[in-house]
């Protein structure tokens, strides 16, 4: 059982997150061998000390307007190795191990498969396992 310090410790450094209006941060999560940017999320309080906890990525869905467990339904979960705040204390950083490879809903790689190119965006990272595969709810 933790003591009125430990506790006070442990929110502490919750409080010093500059949550929105909404009570959510966002969140980059970075491939910690290559320093990919990985994907962009949102955290509420609960998702960043339940990450903190556990040692895998929770966000938030804004959608569905409950914690997301990154790879719950996938399988491709994010090992967390290292948690950072920026200077202005409104974004965090993940640096994780993404397991499986694909940290995209849409079975890529990473979420940032567009470049823009002449006027559009144009795909350029293939698909690496069909979503149909990964999500069979």
């Amino acid at each position: 059982m933790l003591g009125w310090t430990e506790i006070s410790v442990m929110t502490h450094w919750l409080d010093q997150v500059k949550w929105n209006e909404a009570g959510l941060v966002p969140v980059i999560a970075q491939e910690e061998s290559t320093g990919e940017n990985l994907m962009v999320a949102w955290m509420n309080r609960d998702a960043l000390q339940e990450t903190a906890e556990t040692g895998c990525a929770v966000y938030f869905s804004r959608s569905r307007k409950k914690l997301w467990r990154k790879g719950e339904e996938s399988g491709h979960q994010q090992v967390v190795s290292e948690m950072r705040l920026d200077c202005d204390s409104d974004v965090v950083l993940l640096k994780v191990r993404q397991k499986g490879g694909i940290a995209c809903h849409t079975g890529r790689k990473h979420c940032f498969y567009k470049v823009y190119n002449d006027g559009e965006w144009q795909t350029v990272d293939p698909v690496l396992k069909d979503p149909k595969e990964i999500y069979k709810k």
